[in-house]
């Protein structure tokens, strides 16, 4: 090899350990930057030239270039933030952008993400997080920008209203009747007036908010009284009413609003042990096909309430003047087990209608549940003075979107001002067969080669997918003490390099001189 020649080997290493400064200085540069994954540079000798030694073959070297560059993406430490929309990966995995303005998909690490005025979730370019819209805990239809477009939670209809009380045993009967006296109340209930039902006339009551399909609320109010028996049982008889200027009912033709049965909408009895424990309970409540239909108070046209899915008693209202009633179930505490068996009510008594009660009937000829199964939660009647313990029911209005979370797999949950939670979307995350395949955009974002292959796919915690921790981002994964030790190195290797070039000049120099 010529001086010359010597030189040019210099001068490829100079350009080498240029090339690794580069490197180092960019990860230095980038070792507080969001999910940025450090990149290794590797050298690797060049062609050789052949030498004849003494008869053999010997080979020289020719200098020096960069064989690779290879992305470290090994998990970097977590940041806390107090953003919500702050996401890192614990695990494998990019998330996926679009740019809305070209369409095309990138990946990247870097989770700190907003929302956008539109409502799109974005990264700090603008690129769209995908993912999938959430129904009922199931992902539906393909890759979806994720975006909140003034969520509103719609409303629930009142399904079930459940109540536990205790009824003071001690309580004498307000309201009599020589005809019907587990009845009483009913009897002299009149929905003309106001109101329907006098202070005078009961012992206890309570009041529950429950809601129509339209996410209206309306007051619900159970009155009771207790009820004289001549075996000394303890009975209490009951009935639920709404406002009956609310009632929109249809009886026969008529509003019942219109009518003395506005606002009547279930009444019974509850029977208790001597120990007060709840055993027994009856409803009846208004025939779809009434006997008398002038009067929707007459006895005849109050039967046993049928059965939800539950053994549940359920009672009918309508607040909207839909054409079909909405449906509630009562629940006092006790239902029926066997409520598929005939009409689910043990009349051996003989009564399924309030016509069949008479002065001489008496608690055992009272209905009962084919199988009655009493709950922890049920009312009792105690000597304890009455009192409400819970007012429990099922339904509720219209929500406007106060906040979000992201699970650990990914789902995006609201949370509205009526006090529901919906699942959104779900994030998606990608990950491929050879990440170092990947094509660098800047940006923190990386693109699909035909290196890398194509994105496989799935949902967050996934086989072969991190889980996501909110309120967090990944950071940088350099390690800046190896970084400045490389740099040490390459300063090193770069002094040594330059000490060929101006050796070989010497050299030069000193040959060009033999002639003067």
């Amino acid at each position: 090899m010529s001086i010359s020649g010597s030189m040019y080997t210099g001068i490829s290493g100079l350009q080498a350990q240029s090339q690794a400064t580069s490197v180092v200085s960019n990860n230095l540069a980038n070792s507080t930057t969001t999910g940025y994954k450090s990149v290794s540079i590797s050298f690797e000798d060049v062609f050789y030239s052949t030498v004849y030694a003494g008869g053999s073959i010997g080979q020289v070297g020719n200098g020096v270039t960069t064989s690779s560059l290879t992305t470290d993406f090994s998990q970097g430490a977590y940041e806390t933030t107090n953003t919500v929309t702050d996401v890192a990966i614990n695990g494998d995995g990019f998330y996926i952008v679009v740019d809305p303005d070209t369409g095309n998909t990138y990946y990247t690490r870097d989770g700190g993400f907003s929302f956008d005025t539109n409502g799109y979730l974005v990264d700090s370019h603008g690129n769209r997080v995908q993912g999938w819209e959430t129904e009922d805990s199931s992902i539906t239809g393909g890759l979806v920008d994720i975006r909140l477009d003034n969520s509103q939670s719609p409303p629930q209809a009142t399904g079930e209203v459940a109540m536990q009380v205790n009824l003071d045993a001690t309580e004498q009967d307000n309201t009599a009747s020589s005809t019907n006296p587990y009845a009483s109340l009913f009897e002299i209930y009149d929905g003309t007036s106001d109101p329907a039902l006098d202070d005078s006339r009961y012992a206890y009551q309570t009041t529950i908010t429950v809601f129509d399909e339209n996410g209206a609320s309306h007051d619900l109010t159970t009155y009771y009284d207790p009820v004289e028996t001549d075996d000394g049982s303890i009975v209490w008889e009951y009935t639920v009413c709404c406002d009956a200027e609310e009632d929109m009912r249809d009886f026969a033709g008529t509003d019942m609003g219109d009518t003395s049965g506005a606002g009547m909408l279930v009444t019974g009895t509850l029977t208790f042990s001597t120990s007060g424990d709840l055993q027994s309970m009856t409803a009846f409540t208004l025939s779809d096909t009434p006997t008398d239909t002038t009067d929707p108070l007459a006895a005849e046209n109050w039967l046993l309430a049928e059965f939800d899915d539950s053994g549940l008693p359920l009672f009918e209202v309508n607040f909207t003047g839909a054409e079909e009633n909405q449906t509630i179930s009562l629940d006092f505490g006790i239902s029926n087990a066997d409520f598929a068996t005939g009409t689910g009510w043990d009349v051996s008594g003989g009564i399924d209608s309030l016509d069949d009660f008479s002065a001489a009937t008496t608690p055992d000829e009272l209905p009962a549940f084919n199988t009655g199964v009493l709950s922890t939660r049920a009312t009792t009647s105690t000597t304890s003075s009455s009192a409400t313990y819970t007012l429990t029911q099922d339904g509720y209005a219209p929500g406007e979107l106060t906040d979000i979370s992201i699970s650990e797999n990914g789902i995006l949950e609201g949370s509205y001002t009526n006090g529901q939670s919906q699942e959104l979307y779900t994030f998606a995350l990608a990950d491929f067969t050879n990440t170092q395949g990947l094509y660098s955009e800047g940006g923190n974002l990386f693109s699909a080669t035909t290196e890398s292959g194509q994105a496989l796919i799935g949902t967050p915690g996934s086989a072969g997918f991190g889980t996501l921790a909110s309120n967090s981002l990944e950071q940088s994964n350099v390690d800046t003490a190896t970084e400045l030790t490389n740099l040490i190195i390459i300063q090193a290797a770069y002094q040594a390099n330059s000490k060929i070039i101006t050796t070989a000049d010497t050299l030069l120099s000193t040959a060009i001189n033999l002639k003067r």
